[in-house]
């Protein structure tokens, strides 16, 4: 099975982010492109001993890099989860 340390990368911290933390009570993670819903959900319990109410997932495909010849690479391909907590939860970022 995996572990909640596996499924969370890193909490995004974009100004958006925030807007949805302040007004909504939403926080947002990057997490691996493999986990789920139910995986999401159980890892923010367990790291972070709260009550998740709803899980909403983002797959984003990742980006071309030319290099200066025809070869080309890519980005890894990831996936963001915006976690919406019961009212009275809030997890602290400091």
């Amino acid at each position: 099975m995996n572990e909640p340390y596996d499924i969370i990368e890193t909490m995004c911290l974009t100004e958006k982010a925030t807007l949805l933390t302040e007004t909504q009570n939403k926080y947002v993670f990057r997490v691996k492109p493999h986990a789920n819903k139910y995986q999401i959900k159980h890892a923010v319990e367990q790291l972070f001993k709260k009550r998740v109410i709803s899980v909403n997932t983002c797959n984003y495909a990742g980006k071309k890099k030319r290099e200066r010849t025809a070869a080309f690479g890519r980005k890894p391909h990831w996936k963001k989860a915006i976690v919406t907590l019961a009212p009275g939860d809030k997890i602290d970022l400091a």
